[in-house]
C-alpha cells in the first residue's frame, strides 16, 4: 500500500513538472516594432504622443497579457473554472489593446493620406457613396465613442460588404462584433491629448492624413480569402 501511495505522488509530481514545463514553454507575446520613426507622422500626430503610445501603452497591454495568460493556464491546468472565469475581463482587455494597437501601427504610416486605389475603392464607393462620405461617417462613429474606444472600418464576411463600427475600451472589432478589422482609430486619451487636448475631433481629422491605404487594402484582400 505504502509503494502504491508513492508511486501515486511520483506520478503526480511528474505531472506537475509537465505543466509547469509547458507554461514556461507557452509562446510570449511582444511588442511589435515600427516601420516608422516616432517623428514620422508630424505633424499630424507628434514623435512624443507615438513613444508613449507605443513604448509604454502597448508594452503595458503586452505585459499584462502574458501574465494574465500565464494564470489562466495554470487554472486550466488545475481545472479551475472559477478562475479562469474571473480572468476573462482581463484577457479581453489586454488582448484586445494588443490586438487593436499592432493593427493600428500598420494601418499609419508617413507617405498615407493618398486615398486607396482599386478594389477597396470600389468597395468604399458602392457601401458608401464615395471616400469622402466614409471618411465623414467613420469620424462622427468615432467621435462619437463616449469615454475610450475605438473607431472601426470592417469587413462584413456574409454579406461581403464594408461596414462602420464603434467598440468600447479595448474591445477587439472581430472577438466582439465579427467583423474583419480594416481600419482603426484610436480615440483613447492618450492617444491625442498631448497635442489635441480634449478636442477629438480634430485629432480624427489630422489622422487621415497618415492612413495608410495599401495596408488597408491588404487586409481587405485577405479578409476576403
Amino acid at each position: 500500500m505504502l509503494c502504491r501511495v508513492a508511486q501515486i505522488r511520483r506520478c503526480a509530481a511528474g505531472h506537475n513538472q509537465t505543466i509547469s514545463q509547458a507554461t514556461t514553454a507557452r509562446h510570449k507575446h511582444t511588442l511589435p516594432d515600427l516601420t516608422y520613426d516616432y517623428g514620422a507622422l508630424e505633424p499630424h500626430v507628434s514623435a512624443e504622443i507615438m513613444q508613449l503610445h507605443h513604448s509604454k501603452h502597448h508594452a503595458t497591454y503586452v505585459n499584462n497579457l502574458n501574465v494574465t495568460e500565464e494564470k489562466y493556464h495554470e487554472a486550466l491546468a488545475k481545472g479551475d473554472v472559477t478562475a479562469q472565469v474571473a480572468l476573462q475581463p482581463a484577457l479581453k482587455f489586454n488582448g484586445g489593446g494588443h490586438i487593436n494597437h499592432t493593427i493600428f501601427w500598420t494601418n499609419l504610416s508617413p507617405k498615407g493620406g493618398d486615398g486607396p486605389q482599386g478594389e477597396l475603392l470600389q468597395a468604399i464607393n458602392r457601401d458608401f457613396g464615395s471616400l469622402q462620405k466614409l471618411k465623414e461617417k467613420m469620424s462622427a462613429a468615432t467621435v462619437a465613442v463616449q469615454g475610450s474606444g475605438w473607431g472601426w472600418l470592417g469587413y462584413d464576411k456574409d454579406s461581403g460588404s464594408l461596414r462602420i463600427a464603434a467598440c468600447a475600451n479595448q474591445d477587439p472589432l472581430q472577438g466582439t462584433t465579427g467583423l474583419i478589422p480594416l481600419l482603426g482609430i484610436d480615440v483613447w486619451e492618450h492617444a491625442y491629448y498631448l497635442q489635441y487636448k480634449n478636442v477629438r475631433p480634430d485629432y480624427v481629422k489630422a489622422i487621415w492624413n497618415v492612413i495608410n491605404w495599401e495596408n488597408v487594402t491588404e487586409r481587405l484582400q485577405n479578409a476576403k480569402k
